[in-house]
């Protein structure tokens, strides 16, 4: 046998740090269960189903916005922080949804949209109406357009949905006025991070919601809040390696003190809140800063999900996200996908297994039977790494991203930015099917309906409904509740260490065991790592190999015949 460690192995997760190694169940409320029949997902549909979460075995639900919203950007456009959305219930049901999950044992974190609000948020139509020059659009990024007229844009900045990030306003004679700054859609106005108004109304919100109970939040857009004064156009000539060249609204150096008064407030609870970044950044040591001691707790790690399904890239996958939370003693977050995300079943049945906006078309060729069974293997890979695992509500039914959506249904505002050309993010949201029979929405509503789901459910839906996966052993849904039941209880996994292991690949009839790095391998498509004495390997290659030996703990499929197919991964106690 041979290890290699990276990094070294940090201590293990005390009862207050239970965010070092969580199962987190994200909920997507308006498909996850709808409790009145209007057609959307609410509170009270979570409500009913905190049992069925509980059983998964999951430590935490994470809820993307529930708060009042128009819903134009799926409830990430926040007019009100302190009230519920009305399609969703009211504040004191989100109340005693969280006092519920906690008896239950289940933690819950809400998510906080902190770069811009709704366009019909108290604040900006304030702002709106005072004019410029005003106070209140110091809040805001108003600023006078380009030319003589001022009909350019104030900067060439791209959305990160496509198309402009400026628009303009009208004055209140019927003249054109200002622009205004949306990263994403025109309704959705960006917020001045320079202004200490901004500043101290979030860390109000946070409190909020921590005095509600709330255990953590999820910090969306998080590199994005602060902006360049001077509005300088974004610079795309290529930087030396090691260099870092400032941009000018993303990942900018003033975010770490917004972040560390944010540490401050979790900090102060008798038990401290959980602070989890979305932080999409390429460079691992500018990540890492994020993570210090006195920032944020963890941050999502999409480089995984955003890899190809191939061993090499994978491994080096792992180890670059392990090396940088090694620097400042952070754990790791595993995540396959989310609502913004091609589902892993269908994007590991593609030729290009890698994830990437910009390469999302209509009409891509999937292999659901071959995602599928990858699909399988990814989540054992990825519940057996160190550090905390977020799971998308659907991915343990093992649900297919729904490709075929009628355009007149679709709803988000990446497909019509895009005119068409990218999908959207519509078909990872389709409403839950909770029973096979296509009553009620395959269970999603649970009375009689007064509207039909929001986004339509295929017909072939029911097959991969939770109560036809039930009492299946072979289930995706039993796989998922296998391995958070043995990720919970075995020593090995609930720690931190983690180290590679070297294993022979040989297809011939006698087991390869475990060799000596001496010995060559014959095959660059497995990979196999140990968490002190439980091994996991996955063979991503196209030939059955030898299962190492061991007790089998779990594995993603048949390997009774004591060979580990290919795309196929297994947990063995050595």
């Amino acid at each position: 046998m041979s290890t290699s460690s990276s990094p070294d192995a940090l201590p293990a997760a005390t009862p207050a740090q239970w965010w070092r190694n969580a199962a987190i169940y994200q909920v997507y409320p308006r498909s996850f269960a709808d409790g009145n029949g209007d057609g959307t997902g609410d509170l009270a549909g979570v409500r009913a189903r905190l049992p069925y979460l509980r059983d998964l075995g999951v430590d935490a639900v994470w809820f993307t916005p529930w708060y009042y919203s128009p819903l134009v950007d799926g409830g990430y456009d926040v007019a009100d922080y302190r009230s519920i959305d009305p399609a969703f219930g009211t504040l004191a049901e989100a109340e005693d949804l969280i006092a519920e999950a906690s008896r239950l044992g289940v933690r819950t974190i809400v998510d906080i949209v902190p770069n811009h609000v709704s366009d019909q948020h108290e604040w900006f139509r304030k702002a709106l109406a005072a004019g410029p020059g005003s106070p209140e659009r110091e809040r805001f990024w108003f600023r006078p357009g380009k030319g003589e007229d001022g009909s350019q844009m104030p900067t060439a900045w791209v959305s990160s949905f496509q198309g402009s990030t400026w628009t303009r306003t009208t004055d209140d004679d019927g003249t054109p006025g200002e622009w205004y700054l949306h990263l994403f859609t025109p309704q959705q106005p960006d917020l001045n991070w320079n202004h200490p108004d901004v500043r101290r109304e979030h860390e109000d919100i946070l409190r909020f919601w921590f005095d509600r109970g709330v255990s953590g939040i999820r910090i969306d857009s998080a590199a994005l809040l602060v902006k360049d004064p001077a509005l300088p156009e974004v610079d795309d000539s290529p930087v030396r390696p090691g260099e870092h060249r400032p941009h000018p609204f993303t990942d900018r150096d003033e975010l770490h003190d917004v972040y560390r008064s944010w540490r401050a407030v979790a900090d102060s609870y008798p038990e401290p809140r959980l602070l989890v970044g979305e932080i999409w950044l390429p460079d691992a040591r500018r990540f890492a800063d994020y993570l210090r001691p006195d920032e944020m707790h963890t941050a999502f790690n999409f480089e995984l999900m955003a890899c190809p399904w191939d061993a090499t890239a994978l491994r080096a996958s792992i180890d670059s996200t392990l090396a940088a939370h090694a620097l400042v003693g952070a754990p790791a977050t595993w995540v396959l996908s989310n609502h913004d995300v091609t589902r892993p079943v269908t994007r590991y049945g593609r030729a290009d297994t890698a994830f990437a906006f910009d390469t999302k078309r209509f009409g891509t060729p999937t292999d659901l039977e071959l995602g599928t069974r990858r699909a399988r293997a990814a989540a054992l890979l990825t519940a057996a790494l160190p550090g905390s695992l977020y799971v998308y509500q659907g991915d343990e039914l093992g649900l297919p991203e729904v490709e075929d959506l009628p355009d007149d249904a679709r709803q988000d505002p990446m497909f019509f930015r895009s005119g068409g050309v990218d999908p959207g993010r519509d078909g990872c949201r389709v409403p839950l099917p909770w029973h096979a029979d296509p009553a009620r929405a395959f269970g999603f509503q649970d009375v009689p309906a007064t509207a039909p789901p929001w986004l339509p459910q295929p017909v072939w839906w029911g097959r991969y409904a939770a109560d036809a996966q039930e009492d299946d052993p072979g289930s995706m849904l039993s796989l998922y509740r296998e391995a958070l039941a043995v990720r919970r209880h075995e020593p090995g996994l609930r720690g931190e260490s983690f180290a590679w292991v070297s294993l022979g690949a040989e297809s011939g009839p006698a087991p390869a065991g475990l060799v000596e790095p001496s010995e060559p391998v014959t095959s660059s498509d497995l990979l196999a790592f140990a968490r002190d004495d439980v091994l996991c390997v996955v063979n991503l290659g196209t030939r059955a190999v030898p299962l190492p030996p061991g007790e089998l703990l779990v594995a993603s499929a048949d390997v009774s015949a004591g060979r580990l197919p290919p795309d196929v991964a297994a947990w063995l106690r050595r």
